[in-house]
């Protein structure tokens, strides 16, 4: 009886190790399928493509380091945008800035109604760290229109400095 339970006990490990074996081989397929997915990947040692691997993860994290240092570089160096549209006597002004320069609204508010356009309404919306708003103005006598040059060219300057 006893022989018996020791010959179940090795066959049930020897089970368990197949498995195993299958199992880890299925993984490192899988492994070098993400490493190299070239159907002409090279025959690597289970040593070879953990290397591999280790280095192909040291390889993706400098990417992202560097990725999220491009991305920071970008976001600094994003300024206030604008665009102006001439609709016969309305003007609309697109306007794209950081909401931490929230005071600029109140400066382009201020250009468009010096150019003898009072604003008639507003919309804006949210997006992350960036506010848009679109402003739009009205000439109080539709025949004398705004020149939308002007307003166009003290935006610039506005927004330059």
């Amino acid at each position: 009886m006893r022989c018996r339970e020791s010959k179940v006990a090795t066959l049930s490990r020897k089970v368990l190790e197949r498995n195993r074996r299958i199992l880890t081989k299925d993984l490192l397929s899988k492994l070098a399928a993400l490493i190299s997915p070239t159907t002409l990947a090279p025959k690597w040692t289970s040593i070879e493509l953990l290397d591999e691997a280790t280095a192909h993860v040291k390889q993706l994290q400098q990417r992202v380091q560097m990725l999220k240092r491009k991305k920071q570089q970008l976001e600094d160096s994003m300024s206030t945008s604008f665009a102006v549209t001439d609709l016969e006597s309305t003007v609309a002004v697109c306007l794209a800035c950081r909401s931490n320069e929230k005071f600029i609204l109140t400066r382009v508010i201020d250009v468009i109604e010096e150019e003898a356009a009072p604003v008639v309404a507003v919309s804006y919306s949210r997006e992350d760290d960036k506010i848009h708003c679109i402003i739009y103005s009205q000439a109080v006598y539709s025949r004398i229109g705004i020149d939308s040059s002007k307003v166009h060219e003290r935006l610039k300057r506005l927004t330059a400095s």
